[in-house]
């Protein structure tokens, strides 16, 4: 037989698979210049000992699990070089970001040697020819290879039903809307995100205001306040501020359904992602330490208000002013689980996520004007009824 060729969709891409007799493989002219070459790694070939089929990480059990035949096997324990630990900032060699559909690879896959061509951020799939569980290398020679997994532990069927309440809690989506929403069409997807650790130092300036209570002439109280310039210098350690290494993602609800728990982070292996999809980072680690700046910021202007308020006992803290100096800067390149969906309503598409840790559900839902018209004159009805009853 000659080369097979299909075409499908996987995860909102169009990959060509061609399925040689032999191992090399020659391109269309059109791919030699954008299509980089990967293997899947050999510890994906896990097979059932006793129906041949692949194993695949089940969020239920926590274990290696078999579809057809239900045999189940615990997880490997991680070497003791592979625990989780902060890497330092400054020391990051590749720190670039990738965009999303620039560039494709070629997979080959060890099982049956079938060759996929896929997007090049993309770390885990399904062979189409042989079913196996094919995971790629985590890092090539210009990226940063995943430290640690927060591993699925919602189901896929518990997604679709915490979906379905979730839905069914929004009052103004239309009914149709609810009809034609499939919470049974899921993907599990491992996403990237980046924590970072840091110590800060900020000088700061501030006002601190005192209340006080007098009595103009005529016997009326009134509150004055009365502000003091201040300054000092205020330092906090920040740890696991998050932020999503995903520009693929930035519409899907994931933010709204965080936080992620780490307290249940274990050591990246192929073997806990085998079986879901799984995005390498298009947010490198300098532009995402840029974001985790501004969120850092965000609560030191409140942090350093407080402050303010304890330490010189004041009512009131306005006027913050401070520049912070960051030190011992470390990070964690993480995956984390997430189902992802979406449904089409009047030409319009609705993305949306569940956590696969919580269950949280994050996304935005269609909204019926006849619904919000309707409550706004249920409204209007109930505050006049009430306004009549109480003249």
């Amino acid at each position: 037989m000659g080369t097979k060729v299909a075409i499908f969709l996987t995860h909102q891409a169009i990959s060509l698979i061609f399925a040689p007799k032999k191992k090399e493989l020659t391109l269309m002219s059109d791919y030699e210049e954008q299509i980089l070459s990967e293997r899947t790694e050999k510890e994906t070939d896990k097979k059932c000992p006793n129906c041949g089929a692949t194993v695949v990480f089940d969020p239920a059990s926590g274990k290696m699990h078999c579809d057809y035949c239900g045999y189940s096997c615990e997880l490997p324990k991680p070497e003791a070089e592979n625990e989780i630990c902060e890497m330092d900032f400054e020391s990051a060699l590749h720190t670039e970001s990738f965009n999303w559909g620039e560039q494709k690879k070629e997979v080959q896959c060890k099982q049956c040697g079938a060759v996929t061509i896929y997007d090049a951020l993309e770390t885990a799939a399904v062979c189409p020819f042989c079913g196996s569980t094919s995971v790629m290398p985590a890092a090539t020679e210009n990226t940063i290879a995943p430290g640690a997994v927060c591993p699925f532990s919602v189901t896929k069927e518990q997604a679709g039903e915490s979906f379905a309440k979730w839905l069914k809690k929004k009052w103004f989506a239309p009914r149709k809307a609810k009809k034609n929403a499939r919470p049974e069409a899921f993907q599990g997807v491992y996403l990237p995100y980046w924590t970072y650790d840091a110590q800060t130092t900020s000088n700061f300036t501030a006002r601190a205001g005192y209340d006080k209570t007098v009595k103009d002439k005529d016997g009326n109280s009134r509150t004055e306040t009365n502000w003091m310039r201040v300054m000092g210098v205020y330092q906090e350690f920040f740890d696991d501020v998050t932020v999503m290494a995903s520009k693929r993602q930035e519409n899907s609800g994931v933010k709204a359904c965080e936080p992620f728990d780490f307290s249940k982070l274990v050591p990246y292996s192929p073997q806990v992602v085998a079986g879901f999809i799984a995005e390498r980072y298009s947010i490198g680690l300098k532009e995402g330490w840029e974001a985790a700046q501004h969120t850092i910021q965000s609560r030191l202007q409140s942090d350093i208000s407080d402050y303010v308020r304890r330490h010189w006992h004041a009512d009131h803290a306005d006027s913050v002013r401070f520049s912070t100096l960051y030190s011992n800067i470390t990070y964690k390149y993480l995956l984390v689980p997430a189902w992802i969906s979406s449904f089409k309503f009047k030409d319009k598409v609705y993305q949306f996520a569940v956590n696969g840790q919580t269950g949280k559900v994050g996304g935005k839902s269609p909204v019926s004007a006849w619904r919000v018209i309707l409550a706004i004159l249920i409204g209007a009805g109930i505050i006049a009824g009430l306004y009549y009853l109480l003249r």
